[in-house]
């Protein structure tokens, strides 16, 4: 090879490196990372004829050394009922509370840069009005807002679900009984990301509960209380989702590209990878299942669209983080053993996490019929009660 054809060839693996190199320092960026969330809610209206629920939101830059400005900013909704909307109006309102910019009176929303490591907040009001809102269920408030950043202009979603309807605590009294335990489920709102999973214990379960009970919380709807889903038009699905996902079972959540995608962001895409060959593999050789093994907790939990109650049917969730430790904090908190289990009508139980010292197999035995129910029983959470 002639020094010309030698040194052509050198620059090539100069350029490709050079490529590969700002590629990689490219997928660590942050860019546009900036994110809604709420510090606090309530309802300051809540009779037969009005709603007035007024909530506390934060825009947050989880960027190290980007500013992120926040354009525009709108609110939409949907409300959820089990009789007719006719009649009911909605009215919402976002104020914003820049510490450094007083709002305009016309709320008005103006281009505002939020600044490395800070935030800025925006009280959000909404007036639900009509002849009767008994049958309201849920108010599904979608905050759309713009990033403008080294991303370049980046619309996202913040999604708040508000519940509507709340059962008293003395309404469960459905126990039912087996060889092992009485058991119970217990019917609560509509569980959404504005709310606390040990709260949700002391509030439903606590005033029912006696010494040696032990209380059961289904994996989704633990999930859904700490925000762990994401909606199908933030995910952008790569190159290796859109393949691998032809390769499983019409049922399974990872058939979808959104769905793969999810687990891949979560994984990493090398491990995701690996997992399928091996376990390619491996089903060839009579080992099925090594797939789920290999690619990550995750691989197991994720619930694609319709997966769960609307409107969360609208979202692919994840399953829950820290289960071990939120398990060991209900207990300290409220004396009762706890698990978080992952329960179906097929028989199928899975405990995520228990309290030391609670009998898993009483537990499996006593949700083997998956008291809970899958459909829109709304009982997410059983209280076992051992029979000895």
């Amino acid at each position: 090879m002639s020094a010309i054809g030698t040194l052509f060839s050198l620059l090539i693996l100069i350029g490709i490196a050079a490529y590969l190199w700002i590629e990689w320092q490219y997928s660590q960026r942050p860019g546009n990372d900036l994110e809604l969330s709420v510090t606090d809610w309530s309802f300051d209206s809540y009779d037969s004829a009005h709603y007035a629920i007024s909530l506390d939101t934060v825009f947050t830059n989880r960027t190290r050394t980007l500013e992120i400005f926040i354009p525009e900013v709108k609110v939409e909704y949907e409300l959820l009922s089990g009789s007719s909307l006719e009649g009911i109006q909605v009215k919402t309102q976002l104020t914003p509370q820049h510490e450094d910019f007083p709002a305009r009176p016309d709320n008005y929303w103006f281009a505002y840069i939020v600044k490395v490591g800070k935030a800025t907040k925006a009280h959000l009001k909404v007036d639900i009005t009509g002849a009767d809102l008994s049958g309201l269920k849920s108010l599904w408030l979608q905050v759309h807002y713009i990033t403008y950043g080294p991303e370049g202009r980046i619309p996202k979603t913040g999604h708040l679900i508000v519940p509507l309807k709340f059962p008293k605590p003395e309404a469960a009294t459905n126990w039912r009984e087996n060889s092992v335990a009485h058991i119970l489920p217990v019917p609560t709102h509509l569980l959404t990301n504005l709310d606390n999973t040990v709260e949700i214990v002391k509030h439903y379960v606590q005033p029912i509960a006696k010494p040696g009970d032990i209380v059961t919380i289904g994996e989704t709807p633990v999930a859904i209380m700490q925000s762990r889903l994401r909606h199908p038009n933030t995910i952008r699905p790569g190159w290796l989702a859109k393949r691998l996902c032809y390769y499983f079972m019409p049922t399974s959540s990872l058939a979808t590209a959104c769905g793969m995608q999810t687990l891949i962001d979560v994984s990493g895409p090398w491990q995701v990878a690996s997992a399928f060959v091996i376990g390619a593999v491996a089903k060839v050789c009579g080992k099925p299942g090594m797939f789920y093994q290999l690619a990550g907790e995750q691989a197991r939990l994720i619930d694609d669209v319709t997966g769960t109650l609307p409107p969360f049917d609208q979202f692919i969730v994840l399953g829950p983080a820290h289960s071990q430790r939120l398990v060991d904090e209900i207990y300290q908190e409220t004396g009762l053993k706890a698990a978080i289990v992952d329960v179906n009508d097929l028989k199928a139980v899975k405990i995520l996490a228990a309290t030391a010292g609670t009998d898993q197999l009483l537990l499996t035995q006593a949700l083997i019929d998956n008291p809970a129910g899958n459909a829109d029983e709304q009982t997410p959470v059983v209280l076992i009660r051992p029979k000895s």
